[in-house]
């Protein structure tokens, strides 16, 4: 009994920062509906800062204070990132806020880096609360303690500021209806921007709270992103007392977990958020979502069409240059343009998903990953010849699409799109943690073609076959009468059911298939490397896939393909540079503010002002 209770009060002491954070993303998502990647930095922003306040304010009062400055700062960089970042794409469909928030944190991880250096800094211990209380003969240590007494009072105090006082009632009405609350007069800019500073100064609080339990690193965002999206999920999005019922259950069972079962920790609260959803499809405390505002991509601005005869020309004049690549390029741009290949079929299939469909998937790459282990499974474990497993890879990852899929669209927007990821994550994780099957961290290697493709140039050739077929089919579809139900489903659930269409069906097909064609990027990848790890199913992965539609034009048929060849031409010029993430997140940001119709529909729209181009085809 004094084990278990001992238990507890550490799981609800680690609750605290967990708490801190997801009621601040919580409340920003509530009221701005924005989908916070960046929240994570915040968090980091927080820790760093505090950790320099204590340098130069020494005791108990300076310690106290450093917290309250770092929450402060984060706050200040909140309000920033909120009117120049934010601000100009509230109106956007979400995946380009997500990506504008994910540019975000590229920027911040590299100005953190130049400020405070690559070195992970310690936390300095609290003062006045060193050593341990004795509870029922059980160790807790004292700034546990002190952390139980400070989460309640900031949850009491978010109430009050909730319930009892004017700006509150702004809040609470802005979170069921900002246009009604515009129409009274309320600057709206304003309200958001103050909401935003204070979700942000909630994160800094966070980050700043845990140094003495841990301290501070460049990895802290991404550590903290997905336990606290994970806890707003489950809590109900908006939710603040969603946020700490889910930040308590998740952190105890975990403390638990780590206990009883240290192989679970990995896994968890995922399978807590899966269960969860399954059975609250908005969480605990979450309200229902109202049909296209959120979670969307957009609508095209104009039907698509087959491309004209003058385009299929230049793609075909394209393909044939390509083709002759062997006879005037090198090994290297051949290996270099085979990378490329297959990205492009990867991003392609999650563009069939996102533009044709109108589902927004974090997970992504577990069907590109996916492909590539049953690949290496086979060859390694059943010795199965190359070309048998090529075959058999995208046919695995369609079924654990459909398998997935069949769970998660049952719900839609945000909830959709994390439970996508929380799939990915369980998929992910049981690979890293079975290591007698699966190679563990090390990854699966010697996954070598036959001999026949074992030549540079008989492989890009392979590639080439492969990779531009997958994408003429995944085009092919998208013109053809399924394609057109899958638009119907995703502009009008309602009406396209009225006219006869099954779009659960529909939708589920969808999704199966581009999980196929992201595993038969996956085979491909791993017989081009020779061998796969873990990393190409994380969510690092899915992202990137997400930055490359965008980056295309998520409203055209080529956003994919453009996007791809683009993003890993930039890559490959930004990775020579020691500051590269800063960089690539600058571009993002302005790509987002500036064109945000991406490079294939603001060519189209700069050719059709020119009148060198006519309204027909994307």
């Amino acid at each position: 009994m004094e084990f278990f209770v001992a238990q507890v009060l550490t799981g609800l002491a680690n609750a605290s920062s967990l708490f801190m954070v997801a009621c601040g993303l919580s409340l920003i998502f509530g009221v701005t509906r924005i989908v916070n990647f960046a929240h994570g930095s915040l968090y980091m922003i927080g820790a760093y800062a505090g950790y320099s306040f204590m340098q130069v304010l020494p005791g108990g009062f300076g310690f106290w204070s450093s917290i309250l400055l770092a929450g402060l700062v984060a706050g200040l960089v909140g309000v920033l990132i909120e009117m120049l970042v934010l601000r100009p794409v509230y109106r956007a469909p979400e995946l380009f806020q997500l990506v504008a928030t994910f540019g975000v944190i590229l920027v911040i991880q590299d100005l953190a880096l130049i400020i405070w250096g690559p070195e992970d800094l310690l936390g300095p211990r609290a003062p006045g609360l060193r050593g341990v209380f004795r509870i029922l003969g059980e160790p807790i240590p004292k700034y546990d303690i002190a952390l139980l007494v400070i989460t309640p009072f900031v949850a009491l105090s978010l109430w009050y500021l909730m319930t009892k006082t004017r700006v509150g009632v702004l809040v609470r009405a802005a979170t069921q209806d900002r246009e009604m609350v515009s129409a009274l007069g309320v600057n709206q800019a304003w309200l958001f921007t103050g909401v935003f500073a204070l979700g942000s100064a909630l994160a800094g609080l966070g980050g700043a709270l845990q140094l003495p339990k841990g301290g501070a690193d460049l990895l802290m965002d991404f550590h903290i992103l997905t336990p606290v999206f994970v806890v707003v999920v489950i809590g109900g999005m908006g939710s603040l007392p969603g946020a700490y019922l889910a930040a308590v259950i998740i952190s105890v069972l975990n403390v638990f977990g780590i206990t009883y079962v240290p192989q679970s920790t990995l896994v968890l609260m995922f399978i807590v958020m899966i269960i969860v959803l399954m059975v609250r499809p908005y969480g605990l405390f979450g309200r229902e979502e109202v049909a296209g505002e959120h979670g969307q991509v957009g609508e095209p601005e104009r039907p698509t069409k087959p491309a004209s005869n003058r385009t299929r020309m230049i793609v075909a004049a394209g393909l044939v240059l390509l083709a002759l690549l062997p006879f005037y390029g090198s090994s290297f741009s051949q290996v270099l343009v085979t990378d490329v290949l297959i990205f492009c079929l990867f991003a392609a299939s999650l563009h069939f998903l996102l533009g044709t469909g109108g589902m927004v998937s974090f997970g992504h790459a577990a069907y590109y990953g996916g492909g590539a282990y049953v690949a290496a499974l086979l060859v390694t474990h059943l010795n199965t010849p190359m070309e048998l497993a090529f075959v058999l890879a995208p046919l695995g990852a369609g079924l654990a699409a459909l398998a997935i899929g069949w769970v998660c669209l049952r719900l839609t927007g945000v909830y959709f799109a994390m439970l996508t990821l929380a799939f990915a994550q369980l998929i992910w994780s049981l690979v890293f943690q079975w290591g007698d099957v699966t190679g563990g961290d090390d990854g699966l290697v010697n996954i070598w073609p036959a001999e026949w493709l074992k030549d540079t140039s008989v492989f890009f050739y392979f590639t080439l076959i492969f990779a531009v077929s997958g994408i003429i089919v995944l085009r092919h579809v998208a013109h053809s009468p399924f394609g057109y139900a899958l638009r119907a489903a995703r502009d009008s659930k309602r009406q396209a059911e009225a006219t006869g269409i099954d779009t659960g069906k529909v939708q589920l097909i969808a999704f199966g298939f581009a999980g196929l064609m992201g595993g038969l990027a996956g085979a491909l990848f791993v017989f081009s490397k020779g061998s796969v790890f873990p990393n190409e199913l994380e969510i690092a992965r899915s992202f990137d896939a997400l930055i490359v539609v965008f980056l295309g034009g998520v409203k055209t048929l080529a956003g994919g393909v453009v996007g791809a060849t683009a993003f890993k031409g930039i890559e490959e010029a930004l990775l020579r540079f020691e500051y590269w993430r800063l960089a690539m997140g600058v571009l993002i940001i302005f790509v987002v503010i500036a064109a945000p119709h991406g490079i294939v529909g603001s060519l189209i729209k700069g050719l059709e002002r020119l009148g060198l181009r006519k309204v027909e085809d994307q």
